[in-house]
């Protein structure tokens, strides 16, 4: 169980990974022989880390070819809605037509601390460059099936969302789209369209999705408070990060769903598999204690998202002050402590000078 396990690590997050809807393709990494003496070295300590495999992923709330357990029965495991059409290859759920809404939500709430969710999507249609849209959104939500205009679906929403925003409303932005951001929402937020959810986004990147000619996926990881995305856009294979915070806090006991919508500009946006999978973490008996269902959506910032000042980079606005930020900060705080510290001595030794003077 442990060296399978860690070789799930391995090749997701060190040398590759298994592709999610591509079963055995391996990413670049360590020969055999090599592997199997560093799965040894590991010993007890990787039984805590998931290996993605069919034995963690919770069926439940996965949805997968062929798509059986859909519709609006309770005994079902998705509804979906609007202008959503099921077919044997993909979920589409808007077609490349104006003004369409559509979203397929998990019958069942997920009461995992930690998971992770692998999407396997496709977002393409006829529009040129800036004639097309609007895009997809991922949500973790306590409510669903709830239409709405936020890619389709509700505004001021409980929990989590990931928008893959494919047409920039803001034409002052400087940022390059299609565009993945993040946001929490505890229902006090609205979504700004206009703005593209710049005030309140936590943290995004540009991600070139759209009317690729191979498979574009999409895996979120939450475990222990840290939220992380990251894309597999070039058909190699492999995972490249997007975004990485922490301090994120999301109860359990919502659900999983996509939705999307288009306007006067159109796309085809199409998931073709979600798969959520258990990360087997430990936590501490005062994290065990408490009643997650109960928890307040929320991230422990500084300010506000609010208060963020557009970045066309994207790159983790407004984050926590860790790693290179808490290294500037102690720069500038020594730089500032030197400068003092010489115009200190350059003014007493001007005193000293006019002191001598009068003597």
């Amino acid at each position: 169980m442990a060296a399978a396990a860690a070789a799930g690590w391995i090749w997701r997050w060190g040398w590759g990974r298994r592709c999610p809807g591509r079963s055995g393709l391996r990413g670049p990494g360590p020969g055999p022989t090599i592997l199997k003496l560093f799965l040894l070295l590991l010993g007890p300590v990787a039984a805590d880390i998931t290996d993605g495999n069919s034995e963690h992923l919770k069926r439940e709330h996965s949805l997968i070819k062929p798509y059986h357990g859909i519709g609006s029965s309770s005994t079902l495991l998705w509804d979906f809605q609007g202008s959503t059409m099921l077919t044997s290859q993909y979920v589409r759920l808007t077609p490349d037509e104006r003004s369409k809404e559509g979203s397929i939500w998990n019958h069942l709430p997920c009461f995992l601390k930690d998971w992770e969710m692998h999407v396997h999507f496709k977002v393409h249609g006829a529009g040129k460059k800036n004639l097309h849209g609007d895009g997809i959104a991922l949500w973790y939500t306590r409510d669903r099936l709830v239409p709405g205009p936020v890619f389709g679906s509700k505004d001021n929403f409980h929990g989590l969302a990931i928008f893959l925003d494919t047409y920039p409303n803001d034409e002052t932005t400087e940022r390059v789209f299609p565009y993945i951001s993040v946001m929490v929402n505890n229902g006090s937020l609205s979504y700004d369209h206009s703005k593209d959810g710049r005030w309140t986004e936590l943290a995004g990147c540009t991600a070139d999705f759209r009317n690729r000619d191979h498979d574009t996926f999409l895996a979120v990881r939450y475990s222990r408070g840290r939220l992380t995305v990251m894309t597999d856009l070039e058909d190699k294979n492999e995972w490249k990060n997007c975004i990485d915070i922490t301090g994120v806090r999301l109860p359990t006991g919502y659900y999983f769903g996509a939705s999307a919508g288009t306007g006067d500009l159109s796309d085809n946006h199409d998931i073709i598999s979600m798969k959520l999978f258990q990360l087997m973490v430990e936590h501490t008996p005062d994290e065990e204690s408490i009643d997650w269902t109960k928890i307040e959506p929320s991230v422990n910032f500084l300010k506000s998202p609010k208060d963020n000042v557009d970045d066309p980079t994207g790159n983790f606005r407004s984050g926590p002050l860790t790693g290179w930020r808490v290294f500037l900060l102690l720069l500038c705080a020594l730089l500032g402590i030197i400068v003092c510290a010489v115009v200190g001595a350059v003014v007493f030794q001007k005193r000293q000078e006019r002191n001598k003077r009068f003597y």
